[in-house]
């Protein structure tokens, strides 16, 4: 993708964002008593013609019932290599659906160099316990990725 694609994607996503700020969700959710949450994630990285098994940690602090801050850590193995760093924004479109967005850096060989992310998930939980199947998309300068991923996380 070329640098206009990029932001092309990125103004939507920012008039997406910008939609989603006013709206609001009834329902029961723990995040005053437990605004932590950690999942543990699994997942598999797609870059042009490769794909990868990914691990990663995934923290939010929920500052409201719509905003949750968080920062997050993923390794990429094989032929891919990468480990990647970002603070994200979580949106709560309702208890289950949240799109994560957020800038980072990603390293491979030594190198850093900058990513910006978004990506959506749906958390089902159960006493305490999330699972959320994810899809997210890192563009990143001459290389994009997709990671598709199954979170496994509690609040705290």
């Amino acid at each position: 993708m070329n640098l206009a694609h990029n932001q092309y994607l990125a103004s939507i996503c920012a008039l997406l964002m910008s939609s989603c700020a006013g709206m609001h969700h009834e329902g029961a959710h723990e995040w005053q008593e437990k605004p932590h949450h950690l999942s543990f994630l699994v997942a598999r990285t797609i870059e042009d013609d490769e794909t990868a098994p990914t691990l990663g940690l995934d923290y939010e602090f929920r500052k409201s019932e719509f905003l949750g801050l968080g920062a997050i850590i993923e390794r990429a193995f094989d032929e891919i290599d990468t480990t990647t760093m970002l603070g994200v924004a979580d949106l709560h479109i309702t208890n289950q659906f949240i799109v994560q967005t957020g800038p980072g850096i990603e390293f491979y060989e030594g190198n850093g160099k900058f990513v910006y992310r978004t990506g959506m998930l749906y958390e089902f939980e159960l006493d305490g316990y999330t699972v959320s199947p994810q899809v997210h998309f890192d563009w990143a300068a001459g290389e994009n990725a997709v990671v598709l991923a199954l979170a496994f996380g509690m609040g705290f």
